[in-house]
């Protein structure tokens, strides 16, 4: 037998002593289903919690929005706590939280409630999330079979953003909207049981003191980036101070941690990952992609109901075969990364994506399916293939010892791509939209600048006017919209070059532990002191 072979064989029977690391896996792929499910499935519920409860406006939107701000803001707190405390421990808590937090929201019977209770999902996810990755690190030690791991559970995430909206058009369909939050609570009881016995404890060095103001500094600078983004995404001014104090704030607290962080014997988060290109190209690559895309998702949603006059369910399974395109592709990611290593793969998946988001630049103001089909099967594939190979590149270049903070960079990084991506495209598509609504035949001045907030205040304002203008008006924002798009798509293809060239600093090949040395690390079970094997 090979020295390399009996080092992974090693390191499989340590990491899996006490429990079988495939059903580790399992469990782990479950926890981020529930997550991944819990952060689309109120989107299909507004209505109807609207309809009971009559938020106001700001109270509507902090119902929306506080679950994927809290949980963002937490992600490198709880992150970095489970290398500290156990990843383990701190992944239970967030069930049992998360469990306790569906059944106040599912029987809220006012906003405020509501609020809170989304905001104790938020801090559930928050626990959940890094520690899924952590513990995946940690049960994996080798690379080849970790990649396969990876494969499987960034497939998991892309089935459950796709279900979370068709489960709760479900459950509406069938009961009240506090259901989409009660089926969490008898998934978390069996979850917790489960996970207690069939997950390993790991945990960092934990030499030094864990830094409590570092941490509150990187959550509240966090919260405050994010709540800033968040709100140029949702149209306010840059110049609102509602929008600017909380950017401000945010990124002078940011500055500060990492500052502190470099002056510290023992960092919360140990910068010098950054100082690997593998590690900070994968970041920076993962920011890239969800900057370029997820506004497309919006723009999409409105595309197809505005513009073609689909149904929210018709919307939704249009979007299906991009879910299956992107499973397929984490699925296909480790014989991929294998073959090709983490340059080629996550430069192809950029270009492929930027080719389909090309390819889309031809959608209309008709509906044509086959385009359609073809260019979100092509755009799911690709983004799933750059997003699997930043992930894994970015997991296996962190020391195992830091592999809650390492998770966490990467999904605050997902979280704040996504944000700026729907702040920047947002942007850029209002730009190119609203001129098109100038000097419309009939249509007063106000009425057109109303016009051109969004395509579906076009719609109201033409109803109100009626008559050929409001035809013309109706017309005009359509095409106005469709143009809006074309660009919108143009700016996100040269955002994904970009990343593209940028991923040109990923390793060559595929470099598994043990390969070209003499010696393994051999993580210990559980707190039995490490051992070095020589083969």
């Amino acid at each position: 037998m090979s020295g390399t072979t009996t080092a992974a064989a090693l390191r499989r029977r340590a990491a899996g002593a006490g429990a079988n690391r495939w059903v580790v896996l399992v469990v782990l792929c479950v926890s981020l289903l529930l997550v991944a499910v819990d952060a689309t499935v109120l989107h299909v519920a507004v209505p109807a919690v609207t309809e009971d409860l009559k938020p106001g406006g700001i109270e509507l939107l902090w119902i929306v929005d506080v679950y994927p701000l809290v949980c963002a803001s937490l992600l490198i707190l709880f992150g970095t706590l489970g290398d500290r405390v156990g990843r383990r421990r701190v992944l239970l808590l967030g069930y049992a939280l998360f469990g306790v937090a569906s059944g106040l929201a599912a029987l809220a019977d006012n906003a405020q409630v509501l609020i809170v209770a989304r905001a104790l999902l938020g801090v559930g996810g928050a626990m959940i999330m890094p520690a899924t990755l952590s513990i995946l690190r940690q049960v994996f030690p080798d690379r080849r079979e970790r990649a396969l791991a990876i494969g499987i559970w960034s497939a998991v995430a892309a089935v459950g953003a796709a279900v979370g909206p068709l489960l709760g058009g479900f459950l509406l369909e069938h009961f009240w909207w506090g259901s989409v939050f009660l089926v969490n609570i008898p998934l978390m009881l069996v979850s917790l049981p489960v996970g207690r016995l069939l997950l390993p404890e790991s945990k960092g060095d934990g030499e030094g003191p864990w830094d409590v103001v570092g941490a509150l500094m990187a959550a509240i600078g966090l919260f405050g980036v994010v709540l800033g983004v968040k709100r140029l995404g949702g149209g306010e001014s840059v110049g609102s101070l509602l929008t600017v104090l909380p950017l401000v704030v945010g990124a002078a607290l940011l500055v500060a941690f990492v500052r502190r962080q470099r002056r510290r014997t023992h960092p919360l988060v140990d910068l010098g990952m950054f100082a690997r290109p593998a590690f900070s190209t994968a970041v920076g690559c993962i920011v890239l992609a969800m900057l370029a895309l997820v506004g497309l998702e919006l723009i999409a949603a409105q595309y197809l109901q505005l513009v073609l006059g689909l149904s929210p369910l018709e919307t939704g399974l249009r979007l299906v075969p991009l879910t299956f395109a992107a499973m397929a592709a984490g699925l296909a990611g480790a014989r991929m990364l294998r073959r090709f290593g983490p340059r080629r793969m996550v430069c192809f998946g950029f270009c492929l994506t930027a080719f389909a988001v090309v390819l889309l630049t031809a959608l209309g103001r008709t509906d044509d399916c086959a385009l359609m089909l073809t260019g979100f099967v092509l755009l799911g594939f690709g983004l799933e293939t750059t997003l699997f190979g930043a992930y894994e590149s970015m997991l296996s270049e962190a020391p195992q010892d830091q592999a809650g903070g390492a998770a966490a960079i990467g999904e605050t990084s997902y979280q704040l791509g996504a944000g700026i991506g729907i702040a920047l495209l947002g942007t850029v598509m209002n730009a190119a939209y609203a001129p098109g609504l100038s000097g419309v035949p009939g249509v007063p001045e106000s009425a057109s600048t109303a016009a051109g907030h969004s395509l579906g205040e076009a719609y109201e304002v033409a109803a109100q006017l009626g008559g050929v203008a409001g035809v013309a008006l109706r017309h005009a924002a359509r095409d106005a919209f469709v143009h809006g798009l074309h660009v919108t798509l143009l700016v996100s293809a040269g955002l994904l070059l970009l990343g593209a060239v940028m991923a040109l600093r990923l390793p060559r090949v595929m470099q598994c532990e043990g390969e070209g040395t003499g010696a393994v690390e051999v993580p210990a079970p559980r707190d039995a002191a490490e051992s070095r094997v020589s083969v």
